[in-house]
Parts: C-alpha cells; sequence; structure tokens
C-alpha cells in the first residue's frame, strides 16, 4: 500500500507558530514515527504553500496511490482547484486537520473539499494523521 500525506501552507512552520493550536513539535519526527509504525505501508510526504505545487502533486499521484491524506490548511476553505484536482483522481483522498476547525473563526467552518473526500478527521492534533493512514486499512 501506498499513500502520500500532502500539507499545505504554513504547515512547514509547525512547532514555530501559534503552539496554543498546533503544539510545539514539528511535522518531521511525526512523519518518521508513522513510518516506523506502518512498516507495511509506503508513506511518503510532500509539503507546500503553493496552491499549484499541491493541485500538481495530487494529478501526479492521484491515479497511483492507494490514498492521499491531505490537509490543505487555508486552502481548505477557499480552493476550488484543489476540489478539482481531488475531483478529477481516482485515488480516495482523507482531508485532515490538526486544530478542530468547527471551533475555530467563522471562515474556517467551511470546507470546499469535504464533500469530495472519502472522509474528514479533525481536532485530534497529529493523531489525525494516523487515523487517516487506518482508514485506508
Amino acid at each position: 500500500m501506498k499513500i502520500l500525506i500532502i500539507n499545505g501552507p504554513n504547515l512547514n512552520l509547525l512547532g514555530v507558530r501559534e503552539k496554543n493550536i498546533y503544539g510545539d513539535s514539528s511535522f518531521e519526527p511525526f512523519f518518521k514515527q508513522m513510518q516506523k509504525k506502518y512498516i507495511d505501508i509506503t508513506l511518503e510526504y510532500f509539503q507546500s504553500n503553493s496552491e499549484g505545487k499541491l493541485i500538481d502533486k495530487i494529478q501526479e499521484t492521484g491515479f497511483s496511490y492507494d490514498g492521499i491524506i491531505l490537509n490543505a490548511g487555508g486552502y481548505t476553505h477557499t480552493s476550488v482547484a484543489i476540489r478539482d484536482a481531488i475531483s478529477a483522481v481516482t485515488s480516495p483522498v482523507v482531508e485532515v486537520h490538526i486544530s478542530n476547525i468547527q471551533t475555530r473563526e467563522e471562515f474556517r467552518h467551511t470546507s470546499l473539499i469535504s464533500p469530495v473526500c472519502k472522509g474528514s478527521i479533525v481536532g485530534f492534533g497529529f493523531n489525525s494523521y494516523r487515523l487517516a493512514i487506518e482508514s485506508f486499512r
């Protein structure tokens, strides 16, 4: 099984930004733990602050991977283009968020990508990604 985790804008600053919301750890150590835990799954990771690069990666992997785990960050609430990319590929996509977007600012309550994803996992910190991995088993 081959799964790609994609993190969108500003998630490269995990461990530095808004620690009260996102915690004080960067994503990379968690990702390495997941690779060790799920030795039977090929886990890959990609992060970009650029909407176009996220779309390119979805299109590049979305026909050959068993799943994509996507934290689109702020693009969750604004990007019709990312939604269209998800709709265009055959690999199932699970939307994840570290925080519970429903308890945050009003503009974060609407996800444009949820309707075209296999499911959404929000509010469990980095465990949102672990739960998403489990959803593909």
